[in-house]
Order: structure tokens, then sequence, then C-alpha cells
């Protein structure tokens, strides 16, 4: 083998240590959060908060990388297929951090507010299947299974119904007077954070099936979608 091409392998091999990593981290941070929203531990949810700043600069480097590859190594086929959708996983990842952070913050909002417990057994499933789904997508990339990916879309169905089952539930908690407006509002906001983090796990295994097999993936998040999530008041951007 070349030089070149060893060291084409070696940034490949990298890059796929680093996006795994990634995908790791979130697939802890769902259940943490979740466990921060449930018990209102402000410190952690600050922890989790200041973190995302790590994150952010490892995506930056990984996306450096796969930058510099595509401008010194010009893969093609496979190689190619696999290093673009890198770049498109990890902004996914990204987002799905951005996420996490959100539920943390809007614990801190709803902090000191008492839940019924069919809200927080709601939250305690979303939180569960979007663990779930997350972990499914992850594994996927590492494995290269396009099998497991392609159930995500069916998966994901659960977590939508959660979520309507979860709206349904704040509306009646709200008309009972259980839950205050402010309330009622964060913890819908909750419910499509949840209902994202699967659409981005969705989106992950997608790009799998595009690796491996080149079938360009029907994403569940477009563009402007994201656009709009990242420049939401309540987004990543948006003030706590």
């Amino acid at each position: 083998m070349s030089e070149l091409r060893q060291g084409f392998q070696d940034d490949l091999d990298r890059i796929r240590k680093q996006v795994s990593t990634v995908g790791a981290y979130i697939v802890e941070l769902i259940p943490q959060v979740t466990d921060i929203m449930l018990s209102g531990d402000l410190k952690a949810a600050e922890v989790v908060i200041r973190a995302d700043k790590d994150i952010d600069e490892r995506v930056l480097e990984t996306e450096e990388l796969i930058l510099k590859v595509l401008a010194l190594q010009s893969p093609v086929a496979g190689d190619l297929r696999e290093v673009t959708s890198a770049l498109k996983i990890l902004a996914d990842m990204e987002r799905s951090a951005d996420l996490a952070c959100n539920i943390c913050k809007a614990s801190r909002r709803i902090h000191g507010y008492e839940m019924d417990p069919k809200l927080r057994g709601l939250i305690q499933k979303l939180g569960d299947q979007a663990a779930k789904e997350y972990r499914k997508a992850v594994n996927s990339y590492v494995n290269r299974d396009t099998m497991e990916s392609a159930a995500l879309g069916d998966i994901d169905e659960l977590l939508d119904n959660l979520q309507r089952q979860f709206l349904q539930q704040i509306i009646e908690s709200h008309s009972a007077q259980t839950i205050d407006l402010q309330v009622a509002v964060q913890l819908t906001l909750v419910a499509r954070f949840y209902e994202r983090l699967g659409d981005h796990a969705v989106n992950l295994a997608s790009r799998v099936r595009f690796i491996e097999e080149g079938t360009f993936p029907g994403l569940h998040v477009s563009d402007r979608e994201l656009s709009e999530e990242v420049g939401s008041p309540f987004g990543p951007t948006g003030s706590d």
C-alpha cells in the first residue's frame, strides 16, 4: 500500500473513531438529561450545558479533518459516500447535543414546580425511547448494520406516539390546574426536543444505508427544519 493511501486510511479510521465517540457520548447523555428533568438537579444541568462547548469543539475538529481529506485525497465511490456522510452525521449529532442541553434549560425554568405522576412517567418513557433509538443508530454506524438502521423508521413511530400522549396529558393537567401555564409551555417544548432526538437518530441511520448501499437517505428533519431548530429562541442559541 502506498504511503498516500495509508495516510488516507489512517484519516478515515480517525474520522470513524471520532464520529463514534461523539455518538457514544450522546447515547449516554439522553438518559442523563432525562434524570435531570425528573430530579430538577440544577448542578447536573449546569454541567451538561457547559460540556456542550467541548462537543462543539470535537465536532469542529472532526469536520476540519474531513475537509482536509476531501481536499487532499479526492475520495471516490464508497469512500466519498462515507466521508461526506460523516459531515452530515456530525451535524445531526451536534444538534442532538444541543437538544439535550435544551432539555436541561427547560428543567431549570420549571425548577420547584411539581409534576403529576402521569407527566413524570411519560417523560421517563420519552427519554427511554429516545435513548434506545439513538443507541441503535450509533450501533448501526459503528457496525455498518444496514438492517438495524432500516428498522429505525418504524421504531421512531413509538416515540412520535409517546409525544402525542405527553402533549395530551399536558393539556389535561393544565385544565385540571395541576400545572400552570409556564410549566405547560416548557413541557411542550421538552416533548418536541425528545421527538427531534428521534428524528436525528433516524437521519443518522439513513446515512448508514447511504454509505453501505448508495441509497439516498430519506431524512426526517429537513435542512430548513434544522435551521429553524437552531434559530429557535428556545434552541441552543437562545437565552436561558
